[in-house]
């Protein structure tokens, strides 16, 4: 599956959601990840992440599709991130 995440973490949580986004994920711009997922990966990230952040105060959102060909995405300004090698 394509996932695509959106983070909002506290100052204190961003370095650990960042470091766990970057083992699945390719970073696309400064709290979003995009890439192709398996069930079990996305599972095993997901269980990661909610353990890493307070609920009361931080949001994760993804968006999922079958395959990257059936996002559209354009991009306004620099690229930041890019397919590069997930760390």
């Amino acid at each position: 599956m394509f996932v695509i995440l959106v983070y909002d973490t506290a100052v204190e949580r961003n370095p650990k959601v960042l470091k766990t986004c970057r083992k699945y994920l390719h970073w696309t711009q400064r709290s979003v990840f995009q890439g192709e997922l398996s069930t079990a990966q996305y599972r095993a990230l997901m269980t990661t992440l909610n353990t890493t952040i307070d609920p009361e105060y931080d949001s994760i959102v993804t968006y999922t599709a079958r395959s990257p060909d059936m996002i559209e995405s354009s991009t306004l300004g620099i690229t930041l991130g890019g397919p590069g090698d997930i760390l």
